[in-house]
């Protein structure tokens, strides 16, 4: 009986070439890293250069939905106008509007305000 146990012992303590054990798991985190962190920072990168990029007399669309156009920045404040004058709005410009790393606003340049670049 002890002999048994011995011989079920020794064959699954042979679990196979840990070299390939290695590869595997490194394969794994190579496979995360380019699926799902590379992307992701891309994606803040960008939502970083988008919100550097924001200007006066530029269409804004903020998180809520409130679709504007900048009328004046201050630091990391954007004043927006939403109602042709009737209202403007203080929104923070920075990621901390934002919430998960996306851009806090998004913006497009209109035909009225011409390029700058």
């Amino acid at each position: 009986m002890i002999e048994i146990l011995f011989a079920a012992e020794s064959d699954s303590s042979n679990n196979g070439n840990p070299l390939f054990t290695l590869v595997f798991f490194g394969a794994i985190f190579g496979a995360m890293y380019f699926l799902l962190l590379r992307p992701q920072r891309r994606r803040v990168k960008e939502g970083q250069i988008l919100q550097s990029s924001i200007a006066v007399d530029d269409e804004v669309i903020l998180n809520s939905g409130i679709y504007g156009f900048v009328t004046a920045i201050e630091g990391d404040i954007l004043w927006i106008d939403v109602a042709d004058g009737h209202a403007n709005l203080r929104a923070a410009s920075g990621p901390e509007n934002a919430g998960g790393g996306s851009p806090g606003t998004e913006h497009r340049r209109t035909a009225e305000a011409g390029d700058h670049d």
